[in-house]
């Protein structure tokens, strides 16, 4: 598969403190990809380098083949259309209505009509199993599974190659996680895009993750498959998952054959 995302030797300091020393990793089209790690470890700050929010002290981030440090500002503003954002809170403009949030970037970013906009809007709410009400709804009005489809309407407003999720299941009930996990998948195949997601969640990662990169000891400690993390002897990985309940779990997932939600 095609390398998307490469991040090579990220160094990055906050005056006295380093918090990557060392940082590598890469990303192939179409795969769900999870970065993993230590409380600390700098997965936010790795994530927010990439979607250029941070920049790196040393090292490299080249995404969809435009190395980051050398974009123009048109460049940068170009790609940055080309991916989608689910920050973990949502971070929806609470004076807004649903299908405002989502129609902000159509109205910025394109030339269509409202009419048109207003479409794509009410498709895209639809696309992350909103009900059409919803789209008149404030932030307020809404629980908190309904902000993360609501937020992750807007990401996809642009339909992006990319999609970045930072803890998307975080504040969710176990019936809401795995819906949204399911959600995730049923995008990937229907829109093709490539999926960068922050998480802790070992449904997630069991389920629905294709290859992951774990940070720990300000680098990159493993990376790959499930199976090629859990051949990994690093003190943090075997704090993760090889506790007896995770392996018990993980063994049943390799028995069934099949990932349940893909």
């Amino acid at each position: 598969m095609k390398t998307i995302i490469e991040v090579e030797n990220i160094v990055t300091r906050f005056g006295s403190h380093t918090v990557h020393d060392g940082v590598s990793l890469d990303v192939k089209e179409g795969e769900i990809f999870a970065i993993l790690g230590q409380s600390g470890s700098g997965k936010s700050v790795l994530m927010k380098e990439i979607i250029m929010l941070l920049r790196p002290d040393a090292g490299e981030i080249s995404v969809l083949g435009k190395r980051l440090s050398t974009l123009s500002y048109d460049d940068a503003q170009a790609l940055r259309r080309e991916w989608g954002i689910l920050f973990q809170f949502g971070a929806l403009y609470s004076s807004l209505t649903v299908a405002e949030n989502i129609e902000i970037q159509l109205k910025e970013y394109t030339t269509l009509s409202p009419k048109m906009r207003k479409e794509l809007v009410r498709s895209k709410i639809a696309m992350v199993g909103l009900q059409p009400h919803v789209g008149a709804l404030y932030p307020s009005e809404l629980s908190g599974g309904m902000i993360k489809r609501a937020a992750l309407a807007r990401a996809l407003a642009m339909e992006p190659k990319l999609l970045f999720l930072d803890e998307p299941t975080s504040g969710l009930d176990p019936v809401g996680a795995r819906n949204f996990d399911k959600l995730i998948v049923e995008l990937r195949k229907m829109l093709g895009i490539t999926v960068v997601m922050i998480t802790h969640d070992l449904d997630t990662i069991f389920n629905i993750v294709d290859r992951m990169a774990v940070l720990a000891d300000k680098k990159t400690v493993a990376q790959g498959t499930l199976d090629d993390v859990l051949r990994n002897d690093h003190p943090f990985v075997e704090e993760f998952f090889k506790n007896d309940d995770t392996m018990r779990r993980f063994t049943c997932r390799k028995s069934e054959g099949v990932r349940s939600d893909v």
